[in-house]
């Protein structure tokens, strides 16, 4: 019997494990491995500004072993179907998201139980708590705890368990690694509404070129490819891929999409829906949402769901403001205009 059982290693859960009072019994539950092998966040790796912020608040530095070249400061916009091309001004950190995930990991103290390459498979009530299953090493285990949290993403097992009729917005994202044959390693930032109305993207990374994007879940596949050979026409090299990667990703479209959980079960990160439905980013609210949640556990608040619900209302107050964001980048007159206007682009100088 634990106090705290956390599903999910990601951003969100290891800043919850970390950051709960010692006092608490705690176990983890993840797919990753210590040796590396295993389940991958399909995830292109880089650090937006406001997962820095977040990642600032708790003084903490990031390690040179997790970063990767190159560190490219703009990214080039394209929108396939008009032609426009610009580049903008970002401030990311190309990183190992693996990496990443491991270096958030080793930050948590011993007296947290851990159980690596394991897959929650049910949550159910039991006593004055809940018994969570999970399967690992052919064997399925079982343990029972006060509160849980789903920190497991956009397919949470705990949120289908909270929230059996809760549909949120989701796409398909797909990746692919190339060898990196480009001369000028670059980032861009891909609109192609024939194929999806979200967004794709390319990274050079350590001598990989990845390409990836978020996809309507029918034909997901089809489209990443169609794309694909349009790419090509613009001159993006894509050889063989030395491996494809896929997950599901949430899109919120609406106050309600945001859930944080009942009856001393929360969600926190992308589970909740925590995530930005105009960029993708979800680190930074991954942390933030786990922060919030740590304060409230270790104040032994008597109603903690209807606290933890009210303290993330600015979260999600700046994750709606997104949602009202999307149409001036995904509606396709207004990017074409935004984009024409050449409004906060800069110029590249090409050496000839």
């Amino acid at each position: 019997m634990y106090d705290i059982v956390i599903i999910g290693l990601g951003p969100a859960g290891a800043t919850l494990a970390r950051l709960l009072d010692r006092s608490f019994s705690v176990a983890v539950i993840d797919k990753k491995r210590e040796d590396g092998t295993g389940f991958r966040k399909p995830c292109g790796g880089l650090l937006a500004e406001d997962a820095q912020k977040a990642i600032s608040r708790f003084d903490l530095t990031l390690p040179k072993e997790v970063l990767v070249d190159p560190q490219i400061f703009a990214v080039r916009t394209l929108d396939i179907r008009t032609g426009l091309t610009r580049h903008y001004q970002r401030f990311y950190i190309n990183l190992d998201r693996y990496k990443f995930d491991r270096w958030l990991k080793s930050l948590i103290h011993q007296g947290v139980e851990i159980f690596e390459d394991s897959i929650c498979t049910n949550v159910k009530p039991k006593d004055n708590g809940y018994e969570v299953e999970f399967f690992r090493e052919g064997k399925v285990h079982t343990i029972t705890a006060r509160y849980i949290v789903g920190a497991d993403g956009a397919n949470s097992v705990v949120r289908r368990f909270l929230y059996p009729h809760k549909k949120i917005r989701s796409y398909v994202s797909i990746q692919q690694w190339f060898p990196e044959t480009n001369l000028n390693p670059f980032y861009s930032c891909i609109f192609d509404p024939d194929n999806t109305d979200c967004y794709s993207w390319t990274i050079s990374k350590d001598g990989y070129f990845i390409f990836g994007g978020a996809f309507p879940k029918e034909d997901s596949r089809a489209r990443f490819e169609k794309q694909k050979q349009l790419l090509k026409a613009w001159g993006f090299p894509f050889g063989e891929p030395e491996k494809t990667e896929a997950c599901l990703v949430l899109r919120p479209s609406k106050p309600s999409d945001f859930c944080t959980g009942r009856n001393n079960a929360f969600l926190i990160g992308e589970a909740a829906g925590f995530i930005s439905p105009s960029s993708l980013e979800g680190i930074s609210s991954a942390i933030n949402s786990a922060y919030i949640l740590s304060t409230v556990l270790n104040d032994r608040a008597a109603n903690p769901c209807g606290v933890y619900h009210r303290k993330t209302l600015g979260l999600r107050l700046r994750l709606v403001l997104k949602i009202l964001k999307c149409p001036f980048m995904y509606y396709p007159p207004v990017r074409k205009l935004v984009m024409a206007s050449g409004l906060n682009s800069i110029e590249v100088i090409k050496n000839e």
